[in-house]
């Protein structure tokens, strides 16, 4: 503010000595050097405050590097694959709804949260710090894959085979913390304050950050092996652990699976998933007391990921006798199937018996018979 206040007073003061120049018709000259003296080091004041702002210190340079390469994380948000990574401006994390769904979806989780993920690279850029997770979205290559040496015609590169490899596409992503005009001098434990939303760097276990990054109804519910109408089927899993049994069944068009936890003479609870939202809750006490939960318990905001195991509905097709490739019999006008023509049977050539056979007939019956 008083470099501003400053600089409205020196532009007064050269109107002023304008002015004074103009009606007076003598040059002023002494005071517009001195005001322009002024002006110059108060800009130059300025730029030398902002440039001192806007560079990282060396010794928070070096510290920076050295604690983020190589470091490891726990994963506290879904990363999607790609080239399109997550960015953290002003504490909001973006895409976020819609668009993070529609890239999920399309390219699928790289990490997802309670994940243990390492950072393979930290870049310090002009408006941003860039963190790339498990390799990244792109896959590099060394130097030395560029090479080829070869003999008698046979040539090869001591690398390896540098040929696309489908089995080993990189599954990383990134995140970019961006500010307004420059990185500005931070501490380590600032800038993972920063972080916070994406990467753990606190948590011991999975568990500790998967429960960091659920809602605290659901943290709760963890904690006590509890399970709420609502829930997805990771936080069930968290909860009480892979269910010992499943049961598939399909309820009209919907597929369903019941997971069964647990077996007579203890308490039998039966959770009901559909997709990945748990809809039913049953639980068989030893006493034969049945309770069912059906209203939903928790809202979950996050990112839905498309289910692979979702099958098509695709109209069976009715048995048939036909071969492959063996064309439907023709369709009448009046819509059904018309009727082929009846089939008249050749007559087949005619047994004629002469004296010879009747004489031999005659001899094959039986005396009474022949009485």
């Amino acid at each position: 503010m008083r470099l501003s206040f400053a600089r409205n007073w020196a532009a007064g003061q050269i109107s002023l000595a304008i002015q004074d120049y103009n009606w007076g018709g003598i040059c002023m000259r002494p005071r517009l050097v001195f005001l322009l003296f002024v002006i110059c080091s108060l800009s130059a004041l300025s730029c030398a405050s902002g440039n001192e702002s806007s560079q990282l210190s060396e010794q928070h340079r070096m510290e920076l590097i050295r604690t983020f390469n190589s470091d490891l994380v726990y994963i506290r948000t879904q990363f999607p694959m790609g080239k399109v990574g997550l960015t953290i401006k002003d504490g909001k994390v973006s895409p976020d709804g819609q668009k993070l769904n529609e890239l999920l979806a399309i390219w699928g989780p790289s990490v997802k949260p309670g994940d243990r993920a390492i950072i393979t690279r930290f870049d310090l850029k002009n408006d941003r710090m860039h963190f790339e997770i498990n390799g990244g979205p792109v896959k590099k290559e060394k130097w030395y894959q560029h090479i080829q040496v070869g003999a008698n015609g046979v040539g090869g590169t001591p690398g390896g085979n540098s040929t696309p490899d489908p089995i080993n596409n990189p599954r990383g992503s990134y995140v970019e913390v961006i500010f307004d005009h420059h990185v500005p001098d931070l501490t380590v434990e600032q800038v993972k304050q920063m972080l916070w939303p994406v990467f753990d760097f606190d948590s011991k276990s999975a568990v500790d950050a998967y429960l960091e990054s659920v809602p605290p109804k659901v943290k709760e519910a963890i904690k006590n092996h509890q399970v709420l109408v609502g829930m997805n089927r990771e936080m069930v899993i968290y909860s009480k652990g892979r269910p010992p049994k499943k049961i598939r069944e399909k309820d009209g068009e919907v597929d369903y699976e019941d997971w069964i936890y647990g077996e007579p003479p203890q308490d039998v609870d039966f959770i009901r998933v559909v997709g990945d939202e748990v809809i039913r809750v049953e639980t068989m006490k030893v006493s034969g007391e049945k309770i069912v939960r059906t209203q939903k318990e928790v809202e979950l905001g996050g990112p839905a990921v498309a289910i692979a195991a979702q099958k098509e509905n695709k109209p069976v097709k009715a048995p048939t006798l036909r071969r492959p490739g063996e064309d439907a019999p023709s369709t009448a006008p009046g819509g059904g199937t018309s009727t082929p023509p009846p089939v008249t049977p050749i007559p087949g050539p005619q047994l004629q018996f002469g004296p010879s056979s009747v004489q031999y007939q005659d001899s094959l019956r039986a005396p009474d018979d022949a009485q």
